[in-house]
């Protein structure tokens, strides 16, 4: 995951002022729900929890109501609208954003609604060396040419690579490209503009979450309606160190060691969610070998857990949490531990349970050398 700061100066563009028909949906596509929200909110909310803004959402002519019920209650967000070609669509954001005058800008597809921070992150580091960057992904299946319903001659997939969004730009750069463009048919996508303009365009690795919704069976889904993580961690107790447990820091003689915050609760229920969606471990996503993550505060590594589950279609519908110690009393700090737990994950406080138990002087929590939690989730299908 990469850090949000790296992104300041960075502004987007959403592009949302197509119809979508084939998608079959009773609106335009990017209005339509999937995974629990509409479409256009997934990318914006990934943006603008990234530190990135303003992000300008270009939609189409009298779709102002519903793209504002779309993204309601969050901040930075212009709606802008479009015109009757893509490519004129994204030079009314950009020129929207001209008076902010941001250093870079990403245009991005709202029907790629699952947008991997990660993605931002190696664009954002590729235009420190270029002008302009796109993710990329590589053909795997054979390619041959239509010859009138015939199989003609292959094609060398070796070269050949998937493009998708967003796309990254320098913004004096690409507002510069969009207005001399030329091309007599719309551009299928920005760097096509940016090339056209002489502009250099670098390759980073993208994600096959960024799949672009385009037909009907995009909508449908056949994951199970729930799952179940489960989680536990253990960590030494130690002086000189800061007490976090739930995201809550507590006063205590002693705290709890681990690379980063050493809060042990929040990682036996990151593990869970991660388990719930068979997607690893905390270690995986967050290595210890890492030194950004030296000292890091755990709620980072649950709001980024949270995230993953959303782009799963999934969302919390409970989460029940042990932690395992002598002292200190976990009952003076449950409210405020449920509360931390659910505002981080985005959900009502009554999802959350904390309990605390003992061993009885059995073992190292019984000895006070450390403290253990055990965590439980259920997730539900969006």
């Amino acid at each position: 995951m990469s850090d949000p700061c790296s992104f300041t100066a960075t502004a987007a563009i959403v592009v949302a002022a197509g119809r979508g028909h084939r998608a079959g949906q009773n609106r335009p596509k990017q209005f339509a729900n999937w995974r629990g929200k509409p479409v256009v909110r997934h990318s914006v909310e990934t943006l603008r929890k990234a530190g990135i803004a303003p992000v300008i959402v270009v939609i189409p002519a009298g779709m102002e109501d519903i793209a504002a019920a779309c993204l309601t209650d969050l901040d930075d967000v212009v709606i802008v609208t479009g015109d009757t070609t893509r490519q004129g669509s994204v030079l009314r954001g950009l020129e929207a954003l001209e008076p902010a005058s941001p250093a870079r800008v990403l245009i991005h597809d709202a029907a790629r609604p699952a947008l991997p921070v990660d993605v931002i992150g190696r664009l954002c580091d590729a235009l420190d060396r270029h002008a302009g960057a796109i993710p990329v992904l590589p053909v795997v299946d054979s390619l041959s040419f239509d010859n009138d319903g015939l199989m003609g001659d292959p094609a060398d997939r070796d070269r050949l690579r998937r493009v998708q969004t967003p796309q990254a730009f320098g913004f004096s750069t690409i507002l510069e490209a969009h207005r001399s463009w030329t091309g007599q048919r719309d551009a299928g996508d920005d760097a096509q503009v940016a090339r056209a303009a002489g502009v250099e365009i670098a390759l980073v690795e993208g994600d096959e979450t960024l799949h672009k919704l385009t037909f009907a069976s995009d909508f449908e889904t056949d994951l199970p309606p729930v799952r179940i993580g489960t989680g536990y961690d253990v960590h030494r107790l130690a002086i000189g160190e800061s007490l976090w447990l739930c995201g809550v820091k507590i006063d205590h003689d002693r705290g709890l060691s681990g690379h980063s915050d050493a809060d042990v609760a929040v990682h036996a229920l990151v593990d869970a969610m991660f388990g719930a969606i068979g997607s690893g471990d905390i270690g995986q996503h967050f290595p210890p070998s890492d030194p950004q993550w030296r000292g890091a505060s755990s709620d980072r590594f649950l709001s980024y857990a949270a995230e993953r589950i959303a782009d799963a279609g999934y969302r919390v519908g409970n989460a029940d949490l042990t932690i395992v110690c002598e002292a200190p009393k976990i009952a003076p700090h449950r409210d405020a531990m449920r509360s931390r737990l659910a505002e981080i994950i985005g959900v009502d406080t009554a999802a959350i349970s904390v309990k605390a138990t003992t061993t009885e002087k059995l073992g190292l929590t019984g000895r006070e050398e450390g403290i253990a939690a055990q965590a439980v989730v259920c997730l539900i299908r969006c």
